[in-house]
C-alpha cells in the first residue's frame, strides 16, 4: 500500500478530569489496551493534568493531553478544547461523569459527528442523584449529546426519569475485569511479616480513600472482631491512598489497631496484594460499577459490599458475597464474623464470584460491547 492510499483508523478523543488512580480511569485505561490496534485510535485529553497511571496504557499511538484547567470558573479550557478537537477532528467524543459534560458543547461547535456520554456513577457532592442544578446541566447538554452509556441500571433510570433521555439512545454496559490479571490464589510475600502465614485472616479493601468510600466504619468493626476472637489473627489490609489517610491512621491509633492494620498507599500490584485477602469488602456511601469488586470476584474473594448503585447488580447475596447496609457497622461485622467461622462458606463463595465474573463481567465481553456501539455509530 501506498503513502497515499493508507488510511489510519478513526479517532476516538476521551475528555476526562483527570487521568490518575481511579475506577472510572482503570476501565477507560483497560478499553484502550485491550481494543484493537486496527478498529480505532485513540486520545485522552484530560480537563486537568495526568498522573504516572498513565504509564498503563500499553499502546505507544496514544496522545494524552491536558488542558491544566485551573480551580474554578476558567472557562479557557473551552477555546483549548475546541482547538484540539480541530485539529485533531475525531470521529467520536466521549465523556464520562458530570465534571466533563460540558465538553460536548464545545465537540458539537467543532464539528464532532459523534458525541457520547457515560454516567459511570455519582458525583462526589450528589450521592444520590437528587441535585437540581445538575439535573439542569445534563438536560442542557443532552441534545448535543448522540448516544448515552449507563454503566448500571440505576444510572439508566436516572437518565430516562430524571434526564429525559429516550430509552432507544441509551446502551447499558457493565465495566469488565481482566481475568488473566486477577486470578484465584493466596500470596502474601509482598504483605508485612506480621500480615503473611496461613493463620492470618485479611479483612481488605482496595480504593481512594475518601468520605464516600467510608473506609474509616471499617476500623470499628475490626476492633470489634479482635476482641471477640482474640484466638484469631484478623488483619485489615486498605490498598490505597487519599485525604482520608490521616483520619484512618488517627481513628486506628484511638481504637489501639494500629498493629492490624496496613495501609499500602497508592499501588500499581493491586493483583498480587488482592490475592492475600480472604474476604474483601466494600463499604462505600455510593457507587456505579465498582471495578475494585469485579476485581475481586475475579480474584475468587467472597465480597461483603453495601446494597448501594451498581454494587446489587454484581454481588449476589448469601452466593457470591453479602450485601449490607451504608454504615451499618453490625451488619458488617456480622458478615467478617460468617465467614470467619466458616472457611468453606468463604471459598464456596468466593468461587462463585469467580465463575459470575467469567459469565457475565469478562474485560473480552466488555470491549466487545464498546466496540459495536462504535462502529455502529461510524457507519
Amino acid at each position: 500500500m501506498t503513502k497515499s492510499s493508507y488510511q489510519q483508523p478513526p479517532l476516538i478523543a476521551h475528555l476526562i478530569y483527570k487521568l490518575d488512580v481511579g475506577g472510572l480511569e482503570n476501565g477507560l485505561v483497560n478499553l484502550i489496551n485491550h481494543m484493537p490496534a486496527h478498529g480505532f485510535r485513540h486520545v485522552i485529553i484530560c480537563l486537568t493534568d495526568f498522573t504516572d497511571f498513565a504509564k498503563r496504557i500499553s499502546r505507544s499511538d496514544v496522545e494524552i493531553i491536558a488542558l491544566n484547567k485551573q480551580p474554578g470558573q476558567d472557562w479557557r479550557w473551552f477555546i483549548r478544547l475546541y482547538t484540539i478537537l480541530r485539529q485533531l477532528r475525531p470521529c467520536i467524543f466521549h465523556t464520562r461523569n458530570l465534571a466533563t459534560i460540558e465538553g460536548h458543547w464545545v465537540a458539537w461547535l467543532a464539528g464532532v459527528p459523534v458525541r457520547i456520554h457515560g454516567e459511570h456513577g455519582w458525583d462526589m457532592s450528589d450521592l444520590g442523584g437528587i441535585n437540581k442544578k445538575y439535573q439542569w446541566l445534563r438536560r442542557l447538554t443532552r441534545p448535543f449529546v448522540k448516544f448515552f452509556i449507563a454503566l448500571s441500571e440505576e444510572s439508566k433510570s436516572y437518565l430516562i426519569n430524571k434526564i429525559k433521555v429516550k430509552p432507544t439512545n441509551i446502551a447499558l454496559l457493565c465495566n469488565g475485569v481482566d481475568t488473566n490479571r486477577f486470578t484465584p490464589g493466596c500470596q502474601r510475600s509482598l504483605y508485612p511479616k506480621a500480615f503473611q502465614g496461613d493463620d492470618a485472616f485479611i479483612i481488605g479493601t482496595v480504593g481512594r480513600l475518601t468520605p464516600v468510600k467510608s473506609q474509616l466504619c471499617l476500623l470499628p468493626v475490626l476492633a470489634e472482631l479482635i476482641k471477640k476472637n482474640n484466638h484469631h489473627k484478623i488483619k485489615l489490609v486498605i490498598v490505597g491512598d487519599g485525604p482520608e489517610r490521616v483520619a484512618l491512621e488517627q481513628q486506628a491509633a484511638l481504637l489501639g489497631v494500629t498493629e492490624q492494620l496496613w495501609i499500602t498507599g497508592a499501588r500499581q500490584d493491586v493483583p498480587e496484594l488482592l490475592s492475600g485477602f480472604d474476604v474483601f469488602v466494600l463499604p462505600s456511601l455510593a457507587e456505579g460499577i465498582s471495578n475494585t469488586v469485579l476485581e475481586a470476584m475475579a480474584a475468587g474473594k467472597p465480597v461483603i459490599a453495601t446494597n448501594v448503585g451498581g454494587n446489587v447488580e454484581l454481588v449476589v447475596d448469601q452466593q457470591t458475597g453479602v450485601l449490607v447496609h451504608p454504615k451499618n457497622q453490625q451488619q458488617l461485622q456480622a458478615a467478617m464474623q460468617d465467614y470467619l467461622d466458616d472457611p468453606i462458606l468463604c471459598r464456596r463463595h468466593g468461587e462463585a464470584a469467580r465463575q459470575r465474573v467469567m459469565d457475565k463481567f469478562s474485560l473480552a465481553v466488555m470491549v466487545q460491547r464498546y466496540l459495536d456501539i462504535y462502529q455502529r455509530l461510524t457507519v
